[in-house]
């Protein structure tokens, strides 16, 4: 499906995100003048969001369900129509993006709607996560236990409100320079690791903030698998090695890194610790994830553009 077929379209507008409700009016502007009759749903409460798509893509009469608010409101609704065919296009509205900034879509809300109006369908695997107090939940970056579950769990809000992305860039920081590890047992397909780790991600995408660096070698979100990336630096100075090499996307052996692609994890720390997936907290581990290739459609910039 190509987004010039999109002629009547849902908005599902959190007004609690970061920057959604100032933005709302310049999204429902950019579909005006694009052709594209939009109506506007807003939420009030968790779970709002995937009600409202599954009910409006249930009566058949419109093309494409548009997000405008963070991560999880945007996964709430790619939850709920997981396994259809109206594609689901993901505007930034929270403090992270980091679903919008994964697929490309570009951080001004007006030009973000005309490259996904004007882009492509792309249908992508998605992972699920669920663990004990835990509801199953689907996500489409990545789920994770350590320094990204703590960048989240310890970011202030006032933080948020002034910096954005970079508030949690600094909380990330504080984290790998205080060398915090923990000992982890990580199953993928049956075979058994164990490590002190920094990090366990449980990825789909392998790039970040625009390609700035990759976690991993050979991630692809349409190969009908995940890939764990666990990260185990001994010492501040592995860190800083492994972060460059990241950056330099150079995936050589190393003692601090493990990788392995696989269908189905289990990620048990030795002690309970935050867990999260798509940049929410999901609460404590042990948690369990499989893939379910192939079962979002996702609207993205059109290749080349």
């Amino acid at each position: 499906m190509s987004g010039s077929l999109i002629r009547r379209a849902l908005l599902v507008v959190n007004p609690a995100a970061r920057k959604a409700a100032s933005r709302e009016a310049d999204a429902v502007r950019a579909f005006g003048e694009l052709g594209v009759a939009i109506d506007v749903r807003h939420t009030h409460r968790a779970g709002d969001a995937a009600d409202i798509a599954a009910a409006a893509v249930g009566d058949g009469a419109i093309d494409a369900v548009f997000t405008l608010g963070g991560d999880g409101t945007a996964m709430e609704v790619v939850g709920a129509l997981a396994g259809g065919n109206v594609p689901v296009g993901i505007l930034p509205g929270g403090t992270g993006n980091l679903i919008a900034r994964t697929l490309g879509t570009p951080l001004g809300v007006a030009k973000a709607v005309r490259a996904l109006v004007g882009g492509d369908a792309a249908r992508i695997d998605l992972g699920v996560v669920e663990g004990s107090g835990i509801p199953a939940r689907h996500f489409a970056f990545a789920a994770g236990v350590g320094i990204d579950a703590r960048m989240i769990e310890e970011t202030p809000a006032r933080l948020k409100r002034r910096l954005g992305v970079l508030a949690y860039a600094l909380t990330a920081s504080r984290a790998i320079l205080a060398g915090d590890r923990f000992p982890v047992r990580v199953v993928v397909d049956g075979e058994e690791i164990r490590r002190d780790a920094a990090a366990v991600m449980i990825v789909n995408f392998g790039a970040v903030l625009g390609d700035l660096f990759r976690f991993g070698p050979g991630i692809r979100h349409d190969d009908g698998l995940l890939d764990l990336c666990l990260f185990a630096p001994r010492s501040a100075t592995d860190a800083v090695r492994v972060l460059w090499r990241l950056v330099r996307k150079d995936f050589r052996d190393d003692a601090s890194l493990v990788y392995r692609a696989g269908r189905e994890f289990l990620v048990e720390p030795a002690e309970p610790r935050a867990a999260q997936a798509d940049g929410e907290l999901l609460g404590r581990t042990p948690i369990a994830v499989r893939v379910v290739p192939l079962a979002a459609t996702l609207l993205v910039p059109a290749s080349g553009r």
